[in-house]
């Protein structure tokens, strides 16, 4: 769950973006390589098999679902077509892969990037739109959960294709909620109202000693960013490199530091732990108890289920303020067919698979295999997905919060080729807010100073 920044991804960025074939596309294009999309007829025409290289971050039950798939999208067109996958390890191992690959024009044909790369993608020029794809065929995307949608299309066109989707949530300890006089299903729903309910969840020994808090959660820059989504504050300028190629954050107003002071104030007064930047450190301490309330992701669901001694209630993410207009924006990963170096054969077989991983009947597989939201919003009517729906009732309030999500540029998440940076700016402002060494303002207009270099350098690098 955790994408933990590496050095080597971040110095070459804008590197790989300069020195990849061609011109970068226009601030708020697709972006994506020169080549157009090939029609069916190239892969009619190819002789014997034609090889797609997959490349993957998937590990344990995602990677066997996902390698479940491969094999009967295998069976299916022996003799055609035959996907390879190849795990790279992490997002930010495989987008450091993909960065030598360039340089060495030895491209996979299929990708899985997660969101944050999606500036990156664009600008690498390596890739060809999903949207030529879905042009070239007739191919309706009106299936595709619209917020979804909303985070990969760029320049009014689909950049990559949606797949494994997550959304964020808010985790309970219902046993804990009844202990304290509190209805679980009456949910906090404002960071005034969850500051509340931590404060009466918050459980001390005889000695003093505080043995259930009430709210903890990881030091990840993805929480602040699915606040600011939902108040419908800009992470980024440009309508979030929307409108046009982002040339600064903007994440250190008013509505930004309001949050970080409201998590400094909560674990000052005792109120929440202080558990790090570390992810499973605080899926660890909701699990055993430690922590009532726990902001996550709905990938963590089955693993709370499981393991938790507790009843598990699930939330929709906090807003800032009752009237903040917005929902939170999508986390996870996409898919991207590269263009240069692989043949018209080899692209379409690319498209394919796509087009079958995207299909209701193996998103329903996926979502009930791994958790992630199904991005074919027909999914949620197969047989199988409303019968691990009805088995994992907890995971209806992720569908009721997406839904009820209107897309727009708060929720569409920053196009920033730098993200990854940004993201850890944003983390060590509210590190520094928790351990009082600065306000919250002062620590957020210091990141925003901070990446602002690299920002520049990025953007110059790229046109």
């Amino acid at each position: 769950m955790r994408k933990l920044l590496v050095a080597t991804v971040v110095a070459g960025l804008a590197l790989t973006a300069c020195s990849s074939s061609g011109s970068a596309g226009s601030a708020g294009s697709g972006g994506g390589g020169s080549a157009a999309a090939p029609g069916a007829q190239a892969l009619q025409d190819a002789k014997g098999v034609t090889t797609v290289t997959f490349w993957h971050s998937m590990t344990g039950q995602n990677a066997a679902v996902l390698n479940s798939l491969i094999a009967a999208f295998n069976q299916a067109h022996q003799g055609k077509i035959e996907v390879t996958a190849l795990f790279q390890g992490t997002y930010d191992d495989a987008i450091a892969k993909y960065k030598a690959a360039v340089q060495q024009k030895a491209t996979p044909s299929l990708m899985q990037v997660y969101d944050i790369g999606t500036r990156f993608m664009i600008d690498s020029q390596q890739t060809i739109p999903t949207q030529a794809f879905a042009d070239k065929d007739g191919y309706s995307l009106a299936d595709l959960e619209p917020g979804i949608r909303n985070y990969y299309t760029a320049g009014g066109k689909l950049v990559s294709m949606p797949f494994n989707s997550s959304m964020p949530l808010l985790y309970l300890n219902a046993d804990a909620f009844k202990a304290a006089g509190l209805d679980p299903s009456r949910t906090p729903r404002t960071l005034a109202e969850l500051a509340d309910d931590a404060r009466k969840l918050t459980v001390k020994n005889a000695s003093g000693q505080t043995t259930q808090y009430g709210f903890g959660a990881a030091i990840y820059g993805w929480f602040v960013e699915e606040l600011l989504a939902e108040s419908g504050t800009l992470y980024c300028d440009q309508g979030n490199g929307r409108d046009g190629k982002a040339g600064k954050v903007v994440y250190d107003d008013a509505q930004g530091a309001q949050v970080l002071q409201w998590w400094a104030d909560l674990v000052k007064g005792g109120y929440a732990v202080d558990l790090g930047p570390v992810t499973a450190d605080a899926q660890a301490a909701f699990k055993s108890g430690r922590i009532a309330m726990n902001l996550e992701s709905t990938g963590v669901l089955g693993a709370y289920t499981q393991a938790a001694k507790f009843s598990v209630a699930t939330a929709p993410y906090p807003k800032i303020d009752a009237s903040d207009p917005g929902g939170p924006a999508i986390g996870g990963a996409s898919l991207w067919i590269d263009g240069p170096g692989h043949s018209a054969a080899e692209q379409r077989a690319a498209w394919e698979f796509v087009k079958f991983l995207s299909d209701p009947a193996q998103q329903a597989t996926w979502h009930a295999g791994t958790g992630y939201f199904p991005v074919n919003s027909k999914a949620l009517a197969e047989p199988a997905d409303q019968a691990w729906v009805a088995k994992n009732p907890q995971f209806r309030t992720a569908i009721d919060e997406l839904n009820a999500t209107r897309p727009s540029a708060a929720n569409a998440g920053c196009l920033l080729g730098v993200m990854p940076q940004a993201r850890k700016g944003v983390e060590t402002a509210l590190e520094q807010t928790i351990s009082g060494s600065k306000s919250a303002q002062q620590a957020l207009a210091d990141a925003a100073k901070a990446i602002q270099p690299a920002i520049d350098s990025y953007n110059s690098s790229v046109g």
